[in-house]
């Protein structure tokens, strides 16, 4: 084994135990929690959840398995069983990413009519309208046979072997229309909501700041220390959306787009992938998986107080057992001592 693919190995391990831990801990969350079940964002979080969950279970142990044994690990339908789940899985994972940020747009757009115009029953129609889609796009990869094992990315994903290339032209076509209607609409809607939602925020922060600014003005007799602060907490809220809409685009943006682009270049007649660069887009693309409960949940203080309480619950019932067990042994050795011993 080199030490290329040993790196290799040992990436795509990490990546799954802290997508696996990282995706329960956000359904723990959405099980313990009224609140976060309360909202119409919490239907698109589950659905990516449970797709990053699949992709982790199935996905990421099947590419080990080709890294490992530098071959296909699995038969020729199983394969393509596996890769129908990754075209499927990773398209409706993108598509939970773009209702989640079109959600956002739509309550800071139209926050007095966000009740109405993003119900439950609205939220459930994207869902299914998203795994339609994914469905749309993984059923003809199956049916035409366009799904097996690569050795490019020792994995089983879209790839067409030597027995279809009289159908290039339509495997490019298909190739093209998937990127462009998974990664590129995902891409271009988190654009256009973000940048929407950075603008009204900068909107309320001028706001904010004209009126902290004419307070500051007549509070003469206020110390300096406290205007400073003030003046301070001005330049964190202008950086705090920026932030998150950048960690939002840009987490889409590093772990997909060496992965995309990599797969439409390989479509020309003269382009050579190499297989180390193939696998490591392919973890790339797998990273998102792990970051995306981060980036959308367990950061947010919510998700934190849900997180704090189910773990002061478990601590106390550990608590609680051992106070119990110490009690009784506590009680049976009083119980063996005031025995009156026969002589």
């Amino acid at each position: 084994m080199s030490i290329p693919e040993f790196l290799l190995e040992v990436s795509i391990v990490v990546m799954a135990i802290v997508s696996l831990l990282s995706n329960l801990t956000v359904l723990i969350c959405f099980t313990q929690s009224t609140e976060i079940r309360s909202h119409v964002p919490a239907v698109f979080i589950l659905n990516l959840s449970f797709s990053n969950i699949l992709l982790t279970i199935i996905n990421m142990p099947a590419t080990y398995l080709g890294v490992a044994k530098n071959a296909n690990p699995f038969e020729d339908l199983l394969c393509q069983a596996i890769s129908f789940a990754e075209t499927f899985l990773t398209t409706n994972a993108l598509l939970s990413m773009a209702a989640l940020s079109m959600d956002r747009w739509v309550a800071v757009m139209f926050p007095l009519s966000y009740s109405s115009k993003m119900r439950y029953s609205d939220a459930f129609l994207i869902v299914a309208y998203s795994w339609l889609h994914s469905l749309a796009f993984s059923l003809p990869q199956l049916l035409m046979g366009w799904g097996g094992y690569s050795h490019t990315y020792a994995s089983c994903t879209v790839h067409m072997d030597g027995k279809h290339r009289s159908q290039l032209a339509a495997y490019a076509t298909f190739t093209v229309l998937f990127h462009c209607s998974s990664f590129a609409l995902c891409l271009f809607v988190l654009c256009f909501a973000y940048l929407k939602v950075l603008k009204v925020a900068r909107l309320h922060c001028k706001r904010i700041d004209v009126v902290t600014v004419q307070t500051l003005l007549l509070l003469v007799d206020i110390h300096p220390s406290v205007k400073e602060r003030c003046l301070l907490e001005q330049r964190k809220r202008r950086q705090r959306a920026t932030k998150k809409i950048c960690v939002f685009i840009g987490s889409l943006v590093c772990c997909y787009s060496p992965y995309v682009i990599t797969r439409l270049l390989e479509l020309l007649p003269s382009m050579h992938i190499y297989r180390y660069w193939g696998i490591s887009t392919k973890c790339m693309s797998y990273a998102k998986a792990s970051t995306d409960p981060f980036v959308y949940c367990l950061l947010r203080q919510q998700y934190r107080k849900v997180l704090v309480n189910v773990i002061n619950q478990i601590l106390r019932k550990d608590l609680y057992s051992l106070s119990v067990n110490s009690t009784s042994s506590t009680l049976d050795t009083t119980e063996d001592n005031n025995i009156p011993r026969v002589t």
